[in-house]
């Protein structure tokens, strides 16, 4: 009776987890302070579900090691190492959770590795759910139609998370090549946890996968059936990825080719403060005159750097007062004739 109730306090405490997770990846969903409170959250019930699966040390050094096994344990072992890392590097650049920490660690160096390292427990997390799944879900019998719908869904979302977390070059995070992760704060806030769920399936899928692979099968056709699924959601990403690629690169280039064209504006000193003043463009081989359509921007002050009340701010970010002039600019970007013909030169 005991072991059945712990089990349900572990089952409770994984679902929490996932839950957390995806609230967490999703800062521009919850802001700053409520981020903070969330890992600090997470942190502890990371340590409870430790404490809870104590026979897992136990049994570390213990029986054989199957290649499934050897698998589990090293995204175990790893997932651990990043839950530490990017609890440890969160909490050094805390200014509301835990601001006495602030600073532990070189607020650059934890930022990066904050960033980095959570997309890895991020991927990890999802492996290791995949890992789980078949384990989770022995005791479900479906009928075979219904076992091969929901996997077929599994796969469409473990396809569109592959889109997303690619699409999204989350890779680029995780190989420590940005301090600040781009996120879209207009996008609407259940979408954005749809995103991320569908990113946790992607990589959950891979898990499942390799635990059927790894597997002892009787035969070829036990073997066979994962990769083909598998194959089937890397096409798929695959098409995707080059498809909406192309599709956002001709809808770019063609809100260029519409623009409007520039109109005449009144300039005050030197080149471009000619009133109407034109320049030659390209038409078949021929030039005709057209504004050069530069617009004053009126100047002014700001302010520059980071105030001292600021969370994450670095000690040389000292704000002070940048004033800018007056200045014309053109609104369009300069034509390769353009450029030939301010330097004198034909095309």
């Amino acid at each position: 009776m005991r072991s059945k109730k712990i089990n349900i306090v572990k089952r409770i405490t994984d679902a929490v987890l996932t839950v957390l997770l995806l609230f967490i990846m999703a800062f521009q969903v919850t802001g700053d302070t409520l981020h903070e409170w969330l890992g600090i959250s997470m942190t502890v019930i990371v340590i409870v579900h430790h404490i809870l699966n104590y026979k897992w040390y136990k049994s570390l050094f213990k029986g054989r090691y199957t290649p499934y096994r050897i698998v589990l344990t090293l995204t175990d072992v790893l997932l651990l190492a990043c839950f530490a890392i990017t609890a440890l590097s969160g909490m050094s650049m805390s200014g509301h959770a835990v601001p006495f920490m602030y600073g532990t660690i070189n607020i650059m160096t934890a930022r990066k590795l904050h960033l980095a390292v959570s997309y890895w427990a991020f991927t990890l997390m999802g492996v290791h759910i995949g890992l789980h799944l078949r384990t989770m879900t022995a005791k479900i019998k479906p009928p075979k139609p219904a076992a091969i719908a929901v996997l077929s869904l599994f796969s469409a979302a473990a396809a569109w998370g592959g889109y997303l977390f690619f699409k999204g070059e989350i890779t680029s995070y995780m190989l420590f090549k940005s301090h600040f992760a781009f996120l879209d704060y207009e996008k609407a806030k259940w979408l954005v946890l749809t995103e991320n769920l569908a990113m946790l399936l992607a990589w959950a899928f891979v898990g499942y996968i390799l635990t059927r692979l790894l597997q002892k099968h009787t035969n070829k056709a036990e073997l066979l059936r994962p990769l083909a699924w598998l194959a089937a959601v890397v096409i798929t990403v695959t098409v995707l990825l080059f498809a909406l690629k192309d599709k956002d690169s001709t809808d770019t280039g063609s809100s260029w080719q519409s623009a409007p064209a520039p109109q005449t504006s009144s300039h005050s000193d030197g080149e471009a403060s000619q009133t109407n003043s034109t320049s030659p463009a390209p038409s078949n081989s021929q030039h005709s005159s057209i504004s050069d359509g530069f617009v004053r921007i009126s100047g002014g002050s700001f302010k520059m750097g980071s105030p001292e009340s600021e969370n994450w701010r670095i000690a040389d970010e000292k704000q002070h007062t940048v004033t800018v002039s007056d200045f014309y600019i053109d609104p369009y970007e300069t034509t390769q004739w353009e450029y030939a013909y301010r330097l004198g030169k034909s095309v």
